[in-house]
Formats: C-alpha cells, structure tokens, sequence
C-alpha cells in the first residue's frame, strides 16, 4: 500500500509513559520496536485506534510529535542528517492500515518537535485532536 496523499505534515509516536525532559539526544526504543527494527509511528488519523488498541487500559498516554519532512530528510536524534547511515520512512501495510516505520534513526531531541500529554476521557478518539 502506497503512502498517504496527501503525505502528513506530522507524525507521532505514542508512548505509555512520560518521555525524559528535557528529551535527551537519542530516546531509549521500546521492545517493540527494539524486536521489529524500526520505530512504530502513526498519522494523526491512526492515533486514536492505535491509542485503544495497545494502550486502551492506560489513563494517560505521551505523543511525540514529529515532522514528517524532518524525517523523510534522514535526520536522526541528534539533528543530523547523516549520509553515511541510511535513515528512511516506508510506509508498510500492517493488518489495518499502512504506517509508517522509521529505520535507521532514533528519535531524541533533535527531530522530535515537542511531547504532548494526553488524558482519557471516554475513548482515545474522544480525547485526541491532533494535527494532521
């Protein structure tokens, strides 16, 4: 499955628990994207699903909000973009929809814009609003 069209302008990375602040230069990776080799990331429109799928028992949940064109230029936690180490966004088929995985790069201070807490309030859906 091909990527959005239009692409989005942002893409987030839900985390169940507050990230370090001030964000450090490389984030630690979850074990989920440790074991698959990429990092899970979400369209706006993916967060409130993916939200009450894997983290519909939490009351609290922290987005990352990050620029995809920061990404899709290969820049990684530090802020550089390294051309020696291959950075990419793909977009892969996943069992309900196409999502985009980041390879190559972590996440950290350098290309994360900012970590947005968010409150449950009914649904996922319900309690997020977020930019596309």
């Amino acid at each position: 499955m091909p990527a959005p069209s239009p692409l989005p302008i942002y893409l987030y990375k839900i985390l169940p628990s507050a990230p370090p602040s001030p964000l450090p230069a490389r984030l630690p990776l979850s074990d989920l994207d440790r074991n698959d080799g990429y990092i899970h990331l979400s369209t706006s429109e993916q967060v409130p699903s993916t939200a009450d799928k894997f983290f519909g028992d939490v009351s609290e949940l922290w987005l990352l909000k990050i620029k995809y064109e920061v990404l899709a230029a290969g820049t990684d936690a530090d802020g550089e973009v390294n051309m020696d180490k291959r950075v990419e966004v793909k977009w892969e088929e996943v069992g309900r929809g196409c999502f985009a995985h980041l390879y190559g790069a972590d996440l950290g201070k350098g290309n994360v814009e900012s970590a947005v807490k968010v409150e449950k309030r009914g649904s996922w859906a319900e309690s997020l609003s977020l930019e596309w």
